[in-house]
């Protein structure tokens, strides 16, 4: 079974000289949901103003989506396991660092949910943990990146 998801990057260079290599990297990420955000590159990469430090970045948008993807599974095996979610709220991160062939790649990023459960019961330590293994196993972003992913549960 194949999927397809699409995403638009619209950036023009209006008139912005470009060969001088001082463009501004603001850009319009649009999604087949309709949603737009701005997209730059990271002031970490490429200073203000040639970057926009209030836009989201590709390395940001890795790192959420790794995020997300986790969190829509965690929750999935929590509901089918009979436990009710009141809140999740992960603060991940991201670290990009130089690898082998010595190009940036974001080696690793740490998710650090804090899941809030209500009702007759809870997972205890170690079914909690269990879960957020079975989330990363499931997680269709987590397979398909080289990047390693930890989970800490908070």
């Amino acid at each position: 079974m194949a999927h397809t998801y699409t995403a638009e990057t619209i950036w023009e260079r209006g008139d912005q000289v470009f060969s001088d290599n001082l463009y501004c990297r603001k850009h319009a990420l649009r999604f087949d949901g309709g949603i737009a955000v701005v997209g730059s590159s990271s002031p970490l990469v490429v200073p203000v103003p040639l970057s926009e430090p209030n836009a989201v970045d590709p390395e940001e948008l890795l790192v959420s989506a790794i995020s997300s993807c986790h969190m829509l599974w965690f929750l999935s095996i929590a509901v089918r396991n009979g436990f009710i979610v009141d809140a999740y709220h992960d603060h991940a991160v991201g670290t990009m660092t130089l690898n082998g062939r010595r190009k940036l790649w974001v080696s690793s990023v740490l998710l650090s949910p804090k899941v809030v459960f209500s009702g007759a019961r809870a997972p205890n330590e170690e079914r909690l943990k269990e879960m957020h293994h079975e989330a990363h196993e499931a997680c269709f972003i987590a397979n398909s990146v080289k990047t390693d992913i930890q989970v800490q549960p908070q």
